[in-house]
């Protein structure tokens, strides 16, 4: 569980710093979402976010610094469980701040955060654990242990359950039409694309994967051989989505998030081998606080049960209260991913949603669910300047061509961007247009080499995917038209 404080830590700083870089675009009113447009269109009463207070860059500025030091902070393992929930409160700020860049990892990393407050994760290898004694052993169970264990398995049993189309059940052709989509298409896939047959091999290997692997997390013979494989196999499918698909963050998220699961040998392996370089480090790092050369390594840690008699003389009654507690909330959300699954009649009604949104208990695990995307596409920034030329602003302003790009990916300038796109071509979302439109022009028009456009059309160069290679298109669709 510590290992997984440090990663989570990890990937916190590392998404700050990927949003940073569109501080403006995507957190301020000069940006592509302005916050009376967010209210009036994309936002739910019963959300909360830091980042509404104010639409200037310097505010969002101060709130991503306060973020990064905190996480900082849950790194280094100082006040832990304070820290988790000051971390947990600015994720979700971040995130209802523009949930049109939401995509299914930030839920991950927000459920992660949740439960890991009610865990005991900043117990050893942190600045809290030198003013106390090591634990008399590393065995660890509790309700919050348990609603962490099935929140993973949530995941996957749900993403395979909502997979409900018949190119994941009968036919197949799942992986061979997401390996069609050229905006998420990376080079991995391009290898695998023409392996019709193989493609419908790992259809059905990635379906049943997701859909049994769960099942190791709960055999109760063996278990630290069965999380280990199931650890190991999960890295394994992970990696190899990062590199056929562009999933941004997502494969490093769950890649972390099933640290908590690596079993007691496997930890008294790691321990061996990079704890003494890790402490030597942190001797290094204690020119600046020597409090960081005392942390606390463990032999062991498990998830599994093991009452011993001096649990038992701590037992209280707010133990069992927040207990008790978890586990209503642990019932709550495996309700809540019956919305897809079971029939409506089974499903939450909409008067007992309210805890999902406040505390951000939501989730939906439907990646590339119940089918893939047939359509597809890449977009074309047509301006047209005074004197007649026109420029493509999403290739620096070259002349505009309509074929084809070789990389159709390589023109997002990350993940953000890419689920921002997606967004912006449902018709549900078209209110979404001419903001983006006219900050594209603004931008422009603020460098002055750049000549002036009497026009700016946001135009998607659509195509459809059609089994065994063959494409319908590409036909070419004018999203939003606007003048300076």
């Amino acid at each position: 569980m510590a290992l997984m404080r440090m990663a989570v830590a990890a990937v916190l700083l590392l998404d700050l710093g990927i949003r940073s870089t569109d501080l403006e675009a995507h957190y301020t009113n000069m940006g592509v979402l302005p916050l009376y447009v967010l209210f009036e269109r994309a936002w739910n009463p019963y959300e909360f976010s830091l980042h509404t207070m104010s639409g200037l860059w310097v505010v969002q500025a101060a709130l991503f610094g306060l973020a990064a030091a905190v996480a900082l902070g849950l790194l280094l393992g100082w006040r832990t469980r304070l820290l988790t929930v000051v971390s947990w409160v600015l994720l979700v700020s971040v995130q209802n701040r523009n949930p049109m860049i939401v995509q299914g990892g930030d839920d991950l990393l927000r459920m992660l955060l949740f439960w890991a407050i009610f865990l005991p994760w900043g117990r050893v290898w942190s600045m809290d654990a030198q003013a106390r004694p090591a634990p008399p052993h590393y065995s660890y169970f509790s309700a919050a242990t348990a609603a962490y264990v099935v929140q993973i398995a949530l995941v996957y049993v749900c993403t395979a359950l909502l997979k409900s189309g018949p190119e994941w059940r009968s036919e197949g052709t799942a992986i061979y039409y997401a390996l069609s989509l050229d905006q998420v298409l990376m080079p991995g896939g391009r290898l695998l694309y023409p392996h019709y047959e193989l493609l419908k091999a790992l259809t059905h290997l990635t379906f049943y994967l997701e859909l049994l692997l769960p099942v190791l997390l709960f055999i109760p013979v063996a278990t630290p051989v069965w999380r280990t494989v199931f650890v190991v196999v999960i890295w394994g499918f992970h990696l190899g989505i990062s590199l056929t698909l562009f999933v941004g963050l997502f494969f490093i998220i769950s890649a972390a998030s099933v640290l908590g699961l690596l079993p007691t040998p496997v930890l008294g392996w790691l321990e061996r081998r990079l704890g003494p370089g890790v402490q030597r480090g942190a001797g290094h790092l204690g020119r600046w606080r020597q409090s960081l050369t005392r942390w606390q390594w463990p032999l062991t840690v498990e998830l599994r049960a093991n009452w011993q008699p001096q649990v038992r003389r701590h037992f209280c009654l707010l133990p069992a209260l927040r207990d008790t507690v978890l586990l209503v909330l642990l019932g709550y959300t495996i309700w809540w991913n019956l919305d897809g699954i079971a029939r409506p009649g089974y499903t939450m009604r909409e008067p007992l949603r309210w805890f999902g949104y406040v505390f951000r208990t939501d989730q939906h695990w439907g990646m590339f669910a119940p089918t893939v995307f047939k359509d597809d596409g890449w977009y074309i920034l047509e301006g047209q300047t005074k004197d007649g030329r026109r420029l493509d602003l999403n290739r620096g302003g070259q002349p505009v061509t309509y074929r084809k790009p070789y990389s159709v990916v390589a023109l997002h300038k990350n993940d953000r961007w890419r689920k921002y796109s997606e967004n912006y071509l449902f018709v549900s979302n078209d209110w979404m247009r001419p903001y983006y439109c006219h900050y594209l022009l603004r931008r422009w028009h603020e460098n002055p080499r750049n000549p002036p456009l009497r026009q700016l059309d946001v135009v998607y160069m659509k195509e459809v995917s059609l089994p065994h290679y063959k494409v319908r298109g590409p036909t070419r669709e004018v999203l939003c038209s606007c003048q300076p």
